[in-house]
């Protein structure tokens, strides 16, 4: 029987930039966009706070748009401050590109593993799904769905009873499946 395990988040994760300020490297986002109206073009931003100083910058999201060309349904969420669009945009590779930032997502997300049947059965397959992409170590992943320490864990892969199609040693943001043999 295939066990299904989803890495989600918990909350946004830091954004490693440097403050102007403080030269703190963390800000952390709290989902608050500014949308400033130009005549008839916008710019958006995401408001981030430094969470040394707590002095607030701004991460481009668009920049000099028509307001025709922004869908209506975007242009309420940013308005709303909606905190699943803020997550989306910082997951976005093109925002984080022109930003120049970095996501650190320690402490930022968990993985449900949907119960411990698992853990007395002598073979156990596992497909492992990403809610977002939460770049983890598989090897983690295993330690903590099983219990285990990760020298263990590391152990059972060079013995051959942790096996997978992808390797189990980089961080991975995709889904994955492995198989755990004891």
């Amino acid at each position: 029987m295939l066990n299904s395990w989803v890495v989600m988040p918990t909350c946004l994760p830091t954004v490693l930039r440097r403050c102007h300020t403080c030269a703190s490297e963390r800000f952390r986002a709290n989902g608050k966009f500014r949308v400033n109206a130009n005549h008839k073009l916008l710019d958006v931003w995401l408001l981030v706070l430094c969470t040394a100083c707590g002095t607030t910058a701004k991460l481009t999201v668009l920049e000099r748009m028509r307001g025709r060309s922004i869908r209506p349904e975007l242009l309420d969420r940013l308005h709303h401050n909606d905190l699943g669009l803020a997550g989306e945009l910082l997951q976005d590779p093109v925002v984080r590109r022109r930003n120049r930032i970095a996501l650190d997502w320690d402490n930022a997300w968990r993985l449900d593993t949907g119960g411990r049947d698992h853990l007395d059965r002598e073979v156990v397959d596992v497909s492992v799904r990403f809610a977002a992409r939460i770049p983890v170590r598989p090897v983690r992943l295993v330690a903590e769905g099983f219990g285990l320490s990760r020298a263990e864990v590391e152990r059972l892969v060079r013995e051959g009873n942790l096996v997978s199609a992808v390797r189990l040693s980089g961080k991975l943001s995709g889904d994955f499946t492995f198989t755990l043999k004891r």
